[in-house]
């Protein structure tokens, strides 16, 4: 998912927008994960951008989306480009270091 969110229309609140956006996100990662994963990846990862526009976009863990779009509606952002891409991962053992 690579999308600019726009945060201004004539009949729904600025809340309401905000709203939308982080369930579009919350939706859209929930579908990647219900897929099939390829032969030898353990689960999906998320490699994620954030920023007011696709060029001004800096990486953030998918854990901190809900974070920054709240971010973005404090400082009345009037719009903010969110990528969202799934990675396929596989786990990696701990090493018993004691």
């Amino acid at each position: 998912m690579k999308k600019t969110f726009a945060l201004s229309h004539p009949k729904i609140s600025y809340q309401r927008l905000i709203e939308m956006a982080k369930h579009d996100v919350k939706k859209y990662i929930k579908q990647e994960r219900a897929k099939a994963l390829p032969e030898g990846a353990d689960f999906w990862g998320f490699s994620c951008k954030f920023g007011q526009t696709a060029d001004k976009a800096r990486a953030v863990h998918e854990g901190d989306i809900n974070t920054n779009i709240s971010s973005a509606q404090s400082q009345h952002w009037k719009s903010f480009y969110l990528e969202v891409i799934a990675v396929p991962k596989t786990r990696t053992k701990r090493s018993d270091t004691e």
